[in-house]
């Protein structure tokens, strides 16, 4: 059963509730007799020990709020209930403040209140041999080493657990919200990278489709023999998208899904492949650039390529990078181009380096496809590809010309 909020842990009215047990309790043994005293004075009125007691008790209630004026009260309390002659409750009540002061009030206090109790400890057992002539008067100091010492120690025990708590705690705290920030900076690292290969995938197909499909609506008098190499065209680079779509969604999934009758279906919802077995997704490395090239030079480029140094085998990130660059490259040229482009691919020791150029189509003259203006993405994508892989990319216009470079490493940096 838990209790009420008011008698939780650290809250006012628990601390209440413990100094009227205290005091209810003191009450009890004075009430039946059975308050002893540590020095017995018969003339002594029993009432006189009430004060102190009640004192004591009010120090215990103040334990939170003030844990230096706490211990004061409940030191001064003691004092007068010694000087009275001693009663065992007051006594055991103010090992209970002892124990607060240390726990809730600062480090000076608790480090001052042990030196004190071990001097007093000390001085008692001194006091002892003399007063009574022999080595066992040391146990006169057993009191003050009980009623002092023990509880200091408990508390400065208690404290140094809960501050050792606090501290794991504020490191868990710590770890969670850099695991947090980790955390979110992966999602924006995937986010990022899930973007540039959509874009790499969709864009670049779109791109071929909506330059034929316009010169076939722009260009009056076109004869059936060229449509249909428009609408060819159109059709490779569509179920091209669609078949390089289909891959990064079966890689998205974890744990691959199998193809169901509804993925399968036709436009007209009888069961059959949704693309001829005939077109497959190029995949995504140089070593299938000839493909890339006979794909874009069906699209109305005219490429020439060059290649320079010994083609190896390069890392898989770099493969894919210098693949997406070189799509990409052909892409824009196809779009804002004149029709014409030279790829160079050089393989180097520790790099290799990819170099598009193409000549950039005047606005003035309408050609088909002249209108599509980019956003820029493109190039924020290839340079992104670039700097994952602490390579280099520029691209800008040089000598009338537009001129793409990349640089990616394929050795692994030293140490």
């Amino acid at each position: 059963m838990r209790p009420p909020p008011w008698l939780s842990a650290g809250t006012p009215g628990r601390d209440l509730a413990l100094a009227g047990a205290a005091l209810a309790g003191g009450l009890v043994l004075h009430g039946l007799g059975w308050q002893p005293q540590i020095t017995p004075h018969p003339d002594v009125p029993v009432a006189l020990f009430l004060p102190p007691l009640v004192a004591v008790c009010a120090a215990v209630a103040l334990r939170r709020v003030s844990p230096g004026a706490s211990l004061a009260l409940g030191t001064a309390a003691v004092v007068a209930d010694t000087l009275l002659g001693g009663s065992l409750g007051t006594i055991l009540i103010y090992t209970q403040v002892l124990y607060d002061a240390c726990v809730h009030g600062g480090a000076a206090l608790w480090r001052w209140l042990l030196r004190i109790t071990v001097a007093l400890s000390l001085l008692g057992a001194v006091a002892g041999v003399v007063i009574f002539g022999h080595w066992r008067g040391v146990a006169l100091g057993v009191p003050f080493a009980l009623a002092g010492v023990l509880p200091v120690l408990t508390g400065i025990s208690v404290r140094q657990y809960r501050d050792q708590a606090a501290s794991e705690r504020a490191r868990a705290e710590q770890t969670a919200r850099l695991t947090e920030l980790d955390r979110r900076q992966a999602v924006a690292a995937e986010r990022a990278r899930m973007a540039r290969e959509l874009h790499d995938v969709v864009a670049n197909h779109l791109s071929a489709v909506a330059i034929h499909a316009t010169a076939a609506l722009s260009v009056p008098g076109l004869d059936r023999a060229q449509v249909e190499s428009a609408l060819r065209v159109i059709r490779e680079n569509s179920v091209q998208g669609l078949a390089e779509m289909r891959q990064m969604i079966g890689v998205l999934r974890a744990p691959a899904e199998p193809t169901g009758p509804a993925e399968q279906s036709g436009p007209t919802g009888q069961s059959g492949p949704a693309a001829p077995a005939s077109v497959d997704a190029i995949p995504a490395r140089l070593g299938e650039l000839d493909r890339l090239v006979e794909r874009v030079r069906a699209a109305g480029l005219t490429v020439r390529v060059s290649t320079s140094g010994e083609p190896a085998a390069l890392p898989v990130g770099v493969d894919l990078a210098a693949y997406r660059i070189v799509q990409e490259s052909l892409t824009n040229a196809l779009k804002h181009g004149d029709g014409e482009a030279d790829l160079e691919i050089a393989y180097r020791p520790a790099e290799v380096v990819v170099t598009v150029e193409n000549p950039v189509r005047p606005a003035h003259r309408g050609l088909p496809g002249a209108a599509l203006v980019g956003a820029g993405a493109g190039l924020i994508g290839m340079r992104e590809r670039a700097v994952v892989l602490d390579g280099r990319f520029a691209a800008g216009p040089r000598d009338g010309r537009w001129r793409v470079r990349a640089n990616l490493p394929t050795a692994e940096p030293a140490s």
